[in-house]
């Protein structure tokens, strides 16, 4: 008898060896195959579509010993949503608990200084956040949620500065905001809020001017230049006459040559027939350009024209005599050129 019970003991010793090395492997084997893979899990996501996602991942090696760790964990009760990395050497507890405990791994947002519209800003963020691009248009489109920070709908843009940003994909877009206006708040420093005041401007105004500053000139050791032309112009309460306002206006900014026509054309943003700024900025213009504007260059020109090299850089001037020179010069290179 004694021994009956002595090989019974064994028996079940080594099937409890057995159930216990196979809950470690399932739990802490590796058990993703080389590369790098995201597991994007919506809100409300159940256990069925987790697992579906699992598989058209198809990062791991063995999804039966994954199962086995998700039950152990439990991770039907609690599926949080995100984005989460699947890279080679994690085991199955590792993924299973990111899941459980809602451990995402961020993605990076990043804003270029050429972005001129909303819906352009929708399209970018929806490619790396859960909402679509018509609930985040919304939200950005919302003169309340705009006037609660400090902005009209037209200067709401002066929020996205051009920079990488490292966020969570299951923000909402209004909290994606929030953490954007943080930036710019950082970035509105004592010192550039000084120069701002100095100058006569709001830091959003400074924005607009960097964003017309920024379609003068690819050439940043001229952009300061520029902003003093601007500048000057505004203190002395003389029209912009810019001419990337004109192309915001008719909502052409690929057209080459500005007509008579169009510089009489009703917008707010032409600044031909109105003083002072537009009432927004006409693109998201680069932080260098910013600080162009905020650091301009104090001179006496109050005109500019595109050099007759036609290389981008400009001739600047104090008299419109000076100016209208520049500007022959320039036509007759434009001429020379089309004549070829």
């Amino acid at each position: 008898m004694k021994r009956i019970l002595l090989f019974i003991a064994i028996i079940l010793a080594i099937v409890a060896s057995l159930f216990v090395y196979t809950g470690y492997r399932a739990l802490f084997k590796p058990n993703v195959t080389s590369g790098t893979g995201y597991l994007y899990l919506p809100t409300g996501t159940t256990y069925n579509q987790l697992m579906d996602s699992i598989k058209v991942l198809d990062k791991l090696i063995n999804i039966n010993s994954f199962e086995k760790a998700a039950k152990f964990e439990k991770l039907s009760l609690t599926i949080n949503p995100g984005r989460y990395k699947i890279e080679r050497g994690m085991t199955n507890r590792e993924i299973v608990r990111s899941i459980k405990y809602g451990w995402q791994t961020p993605t990076r947002i990043t804003i270029a200084g050429n972005i001129r519209t909303r819906e352009k800003l929708a399209s970018i963020f929806s490619r790396k956040i859960s909402s679509d691009s018509l609930t985040i248009l919304n939200v950005l489109e919302d003169n309340k949620f705009a006037d609660s920070l400090g902005f009209t709908q037209n200067t709401f843009i002066s929020i996205f500065l051009p920079n990488t940003y490292e966020v969570y994909w299951t923000i909402t877009p209004k909290n994606l905001v929030i953490r954007l206006k943080t930036e710019y708040d950082k970035f509105w420093n004592q010192e550039r809020k000084t120069k701002a005041k100095e100058i006569g401007l709001t830091p959003s105004e400074v924005i607009t001017l960097a964003s017309i500053v920024s379609e003068e000139s690819n050439f940043r050791d001229e952009q300061p230049r520029i902003a003093g032309v601007y500048i000057n112009r505004l203190h002395k309460g003389i029209p912009l006459q810019a001419d990337p306002t004109i192309k915001f206006a008719i909502n052409d900014t690929a057209i080459k040559r500005i007509l008579y026509k169009h510089l009489k054309i009703n917008s707010p943003y032409n600044t031909y027939i109105n003083r002072g700024l537009p009432p927004g900025p006409i693109v998201i213009p680069a932080l260098h350009t910013i600080d162009a504007v905020l650091n301009y260059e104090r001179h006496n020109f109050q005109y500019f024209c595109a050099k007759p090299s036609l290389d981008g850089s400009h001739n600047f001037a104090v008299t419109l005599a000076e100016h209208s020179r520049n500007a022959r010069a320039y036509q007759k290179a434009i001429s020379r050129l089309h004549s070829l």
